[in-house]
């Protein structure tokens, strides 16, 4: 009975703790960050100890976007540019840019997926902001809506091609935020959103979206969109049409109030196909696994799906020669 909900661990390996609940509680993946990563061998060998405990079909998940959010780092992984470096050289050059896009996807979708991972929260669909919170900023690959619609479908269709499922974020637009959602809540009054939409709407054809803590006055005034059944359903399943897989931002960020399994099970409740809850503390770990329900039937059918839209897109690549030819139209 997969559970519905992506957990983290505490570190850099597998413990028998964990291992047990895992077994007890199956979660639907597993999330890695900064601390459970120090180099190639140990990350196989880690990666190795969850997919054996883990249920069939249970993805392994990176957050691994470019520029300063970045797990694999050096000296064992490239540095990858920011998005917003990628935005710029589309501005001057849009062919090149998008072509630049394309290569950051694949190159850090080949990491990934020798990492072991399925999964990377990438691309940031997100605008850029004058003004607003720098949680975002050079995150993003731009503030005109069409063009980072282009790149982030540019750069998820790199991440495919090495096999890997990217994830758009965060839904439905995360870029006017005035307060970091890690820290505090925030709260957008803007009514007129159709510029943030436009690069969800401009690919809802990814296997996953991630949603954004915030609260958009104009669509829901209490709540923010991870626990909103007002943006999640008739926001991003309708008014966008996206079909995919939706997955919370993390649970544990400061954006959302009361207990972790209280976060975990709004989101689900509200239309979330998965709670991200990534403190690696096991007994918060236990507590989200024993509340949250069983991975629902259509949400199956949407991971499958994810599955099989990557496998399907993966393609041999020349990483060196990949490589060098982003290094040169980013110079």
């Amino acid at each position: 009975m997969t559970k519905a909900a992506i957990v983290g661990i505490a570190g850099t390996a597998l413990l028998p703790d964990e291992a047990a609940l895992f077994r007890a509680h199956p979660p639907a993946g597993v999330i890695l960050f900064a601390r459970n990563i120090q180099d190639p061998a140990q990350l196989a060998q880690l990666n190795t100890s969850l997919r054996r405990v883990l249920p069939r079909g249970a993805v392994l998940m990176v957050d691994q976007e470019g520029g300063r959010v970045a797990r694999l780092r050096p000296p064992h992984w490239r540095t990858h540019p920011p998005a917003a470096a990628v935005g710029r050289l589309f501005a001057e050059q849009p062919a090149a840019g998008l072509r630049a896009a394309f290569l950051s996807g694949a190159l850090i979708g080949l990491e990934c997926a020798d990492g072991g991972f399925d999964v990377s929260a990438a691309p940031v669909l997100d605008l850029i902001i004058p003004g607003a919170s720098k949680v975002i900023g050079n995150r993003a690959f731009s503030r005109d809506p069409h063009g980072v619609a282009r790149l982030g479908r540019a750069f998820a269709a790199g991440m495919l091609s090495a096999g890997v499922q990217p994830v758009g974020k965060h839904a439905p637009g995360h870029g006017r935020a005035l307060v970091d959602s890690h820290l505090a809540l925030p709260r957008v009054h803007t009514v007129d959103l159709r510029a943030d939409l436009l690069p969800f709407a401009a690919n809802t054809d990814l296997p996953w979206l991630m949603t954004a803590h915030v609260v958009y006055a104009a669509w829901d005034p209490n709540l923010p969109a991870t626990v909103s059944r007002a943006v999640l359903q008739g926001v991003i399943r309708r008014r966008l049409g996206f079909g995919g897989v939706l997955v919370s931002d993390d649970l544990e960020m400061n954006a959302l109030s009361g207990r972790p399994m209280e976060r975990a099970t709004a989101a689900l409740a509200a239309g979330c196909d998965l709670a991200l809850s990534g403190s690696g503390e096991l007994a918060t770990t236990l507590e989200v696994l024993a509340a949250v329900p069983r991975v629902t039937e259509l949400a199956t059918s949407r991971l499958a799906a994810a599955r099989a839209l990557a496998a399907h897109r993966r393609r041999p690549f020349d990483l060196a020669a990949m490589a060098a030819e982003r290094d040169r139209l980013l110079a």
